[in-house]
């Protein structure tokens, strides 16, 4: 069963899908829900693998940083819809104006949104993209150096495979088209209907990060000559970087399903969301050549199979009807994550690398499936909802973007 299918069965499984009537633009309130209290086929909510969860941090961890920390519970609220009416949206770029960059996944194209009226404006559609199940077009990022050479980035499914490619943009193109054609930076992605990954972001180093999956084919997430159920890390032209576990590859780190959420804290450490199959998604603590353990493991030492020496635990695991997650952003000391059969947007307060306490859940059924989440600054985040993308169960004005207010 893939991602898709497992989201838009939530119902027939038990779990209560509440959709709202009304999206009010300005002021809408949110149900502060903490996980133990969360709508879920479980009993026991989110978990940290490897420690007892009857003893789980409800605090600062003692560190010797408390004061460092976020607290144990925040708030999530929406103070603007951005804009609406979009088509199967999935990635998103902010560009130094304030304006955004989002991409649909089944149209291909990639849309301005104008980051104070919402007006949107379609750049053009890339060219190459098969859409297809969970492919087509999906994350987009912006060169590290955009101010002087223009260049988006964008993973895309193709009729073969999985790639990476660049594009100018170019406002002043005479034939009106505002996007160059696609020049590809990585190819041999594997693809497949479901788990295609798909999430790219460029890191502190500069250098590009990517999110694949294993395509439904879990062995090649073992494969280390495999680039499907991987984390990857390339040069902004698509070779390996320095620093790489093996200095002819682009695999950073591997024995993952797939991977949607790619960020960064403040300390450079990277964080990745992964879906898991039906018993454990994933919220991991990235190491360079670390093996986060599947098909063996699903989960950590509390999960499936345990994680024992061998593998590298997640760091909190959910079941998939209260996350399948997707995108991740780090924002005002915790990781928040999209989810997507879960329909809600998750906090977890981080000290350092340990949780400060148990995870909360935000927007609760009120959107719909939210699909990615980047930090917007000053104590805000864009939240991108996924309901127009045949899975879900589009409401006038779907889909959206979100500007929410946290702290």
């Amino acid at each position: 069963m893939y991602e898709e299918e497992k989201e838009s069965t939530a119902t027939a499984e038990g779990t209560a899908i509440v959709r709202r009537t009304a999206v009010a633009a300005v002021g809408v309130t949110t149900a502060l829900l903490l996980a133990a209290g969360c709508t879920s086929d479980s009993d026991d909510g989110p978990v940290f693998p490897g420690k007892d969860d009857s003893a789980a941090p409800s605090g600062p961890s003692p560190s010797g940083v408390a004061d460092q920390a976020p607290p144990a519970t925040g708030s999530a609220k929406v103070v603007d819809t951005v804009t609406e009416d979009l088509e199967s949206p999935w990635g998103l770029a902010p560009l130094p104006d304030g304006d955004l960059l989002v991409s649909s996944r089944d149209e291909g194209t990639i849309t301005r949104v104008d980051g104070d009226s919402g007006r949107k404006t379609e750049l053009g559609s890339v060219s190459g993209v098969d859409p297809g199940g969970e492919g087509g077009l999906m994350g987009l990022a912006l060169s590290p150096s955009f101010a002087s050479d223009r260049m988006v980035y964008a993973y895309f499914t193709t009729a073969s495979d999985n790639r990476i490619a660049r594009m100018r943009y170019d406002e002043e193109r005479p034939d009106g088209r505002q996007l160059g054609e696609p020049s590809t930076v990585l190819r041999g992605i594997p693809k497949g209907i479901n788990h295609n990954g798909g999430r790219i972001a460029f890191g502190p180093d500069k250098m590009l990060y990517a999110g694949t999956g294993e395509t439904g084919d879990p062995d090649l997430a073992q494969d280390k000559e495999s680039l499907g159920g991987k984390i990857l890390r390339m040069t902004p032209d698509g070779q390996p970087a320095e620093g790489n576990p093996e200095a002819d590859s682009v695999v950073y780190s591997y024995g993952h399903r797939n991977v949607q959420g790619l960020a960064w804290d403040k300390d450079k450490r990277l964080w990745a969301s992964e879906f898991g199959q039906n018993t454990w998604d994933e919220l991991n603590l990235i190491e360079a050549g670390e093996n986060y353990g599947w098909p063996e493991v699903e989960g950590g030492a509390t999960g499936d199979g345990g994680g024992g020496g061998e593998f590298t635990d997640p760091v909190v695991q959910w079941k998939p009807s209260e996350a399948s997650p997707s995108g991740i952003a780090w924002a005002d000391g915790s990781v928040w994550m999209a989810g997507l059969r879960g329909q809600r947007l998750w906090r977890v307060p981080l000290d350092g690398t340990e949780p400060v306490a148990k995870p909360q859940a935000f927007l609760a059924d009120e959107y719909g499936r939210l699909r990615t989440v980047v930090s917007a600054g000053d104590g805000k985040l864009w939240v991108v909802t996924n309901e127009t993308d045949s899975r879900g169960t589009p409401e006038e004005g779907d889909d959206r973007i979100l500007l929410v207010e946290i702290e």
